[in-house]
This record gives structure tokens, sequence and C-alpha cells, in this order.
């Protein structure tokens, strides 16, 4: 993907916005992702990025800032980067470097990193397999959270293991057509979104390789 064809910033996390609401929350797919949206302390970025190296660079600054964030201004971070690891096996052997750089930074038992791409695809199962769609996002995406977060949502949700089983089910019952016209109406929400006048808080140019589009509004 070259400077002239990448996605702006604007429309990545529009579409991602749309995603996390209709697909994630929607379907139920997290039951912990609706409280930390609806609060506003999911923080977007957009990587600029279009090598590994740059993009691993960029991911140890954001595990830092979320790190030393106040939880309630920031409590987890979605970054994008839809000009690198477009391909789903690159960005899933990139997934070592990105654990191993929580433990250079002395950030383990502290955040965790989880994985959303496009083409996600669960081993044993087939590319065209619906239950893949369960991690399959806009654009290929790192999640980074916070342990102790996750604990407390743990004890909230004593069958919180059971959440595999339950989306795997969810996704059987959606179906590749029910999947395919959900991602349209995701699309569609951003294409509104985007025409409409810039608000306070959307995407705004930042600093360095990315864009950040901070706390949604």
């Amino acid at each position: 993907m070259t400077a002239s064809t990448a996605p702006t910033p604007e429309r990545v996390i529009a579409e991602t916005r749309a995603w996390l609401r209709h697909a994630v929350i929607g379907l139920n797919l997290c039951p912990f992702a609706r409280g930390v949206e609806n609060k506003g302390q999911v923080r977007y970025v957009v990587s600029n990025a279009t090598d590994p190296e740059d993009l691993l660079t960029e991911l140890c600054v954001e595990l830092q800032r979320l790190a030393d964030a106040d939880p309630d201004a920031i409590e987890t971070t979605l970054l994008m980067h839809p000009q690198v690891l477009s391909d789903f096996l690159d960005f899933n052997d990139f997934l070592e470097a990105a654990d191993a750089a929580i433990d250079e930074l002395d950030l383990g038992g502290e955040l965790q990193i989880a994985s959303f791409h496009p083409d996600f695809q669960f081993d044993g199962t087939e590319p065209d397999d619906v239950t893949n769609a369960t991690n399959r996002s806009p654009w290929p995406t790192l999640h980074l959270l916070r342990e102790d977060s996750i604990d407390r949502a743990v004890e909230a949700f004593p069958e919180a293991e059971a959440i595999f089983e339950t989306n795997m089910a969810t996704m059987d019952r959606l179906g590749s057509q029910g999947w395919a016209d959900l991602k349209a109406r995701c699309r569609e929400e951003a294409d509104r979104e985007l025409a409409e006048p810039a608000r306070p808080g959307g995407a705004d140019a930042g600093a360095g390789t990315g864009a950040d589009g901070g706390r949604p509004a």
C-alpha cells in the first residue's frame, strides 16, 4: 500500500469504532468492552508505519503510555496499522516481537496484547470459517490491555472461560451472510460519521509515526 492509497486516519478510526460498537459490543463478543467504550476510555491510534521495525517502535511508545496513564483516562489502546502486516501470517509472526517488547519494557504482568486482523484465522480452521470473524477487524490491530483490568473483569464474569465457545456459537448462528451484512453496516456508519462536520475529540494528525484519535467522543 502506497501513501497515496493509504486510508486516512479518520477513516481507519471511524471503521474501527463502528466495528467495536456493532461486532464486539453488538454481538457481545467481549462482555467487558461496553463499559470502557461508553466511558470514553478507549484510545484509538493509527500508525503510519510501513515496516515492522517502525511499528514495533510505536508499539513500545504506546505500551509505555498506557502503563503511565490514569486508567480513568485511558483504560485500553487500539493501535491500528493499515500500511504494514496486511498479510496475516506476517502479522502473526510479529506478535512474538510484540510480546517480547512487553518484557523488554519490564511491563510483564502489567500489560498484554490481543490481536485482530481482517484475515484472522484460528489454527485448524479454513479461511472461510465464519468463526474466524470473532477476531476479524477492519484493519490490522494490536489491542493493548491492562492485566489488572482483565482480572477484575473475569471476577465480574465467573464464566469468562466460556466466552470463546459462546462466541463461536454466536458466529455460527450469524453465518457468513450475516457477517457480511454487519460489515456493510459498519462501513455505512463510518461513511456517515466521516460526512459529518468535524467534532471535538476526533482524529487529529499526531506527531511522529502515527495519528492519534485520542478518546472517543
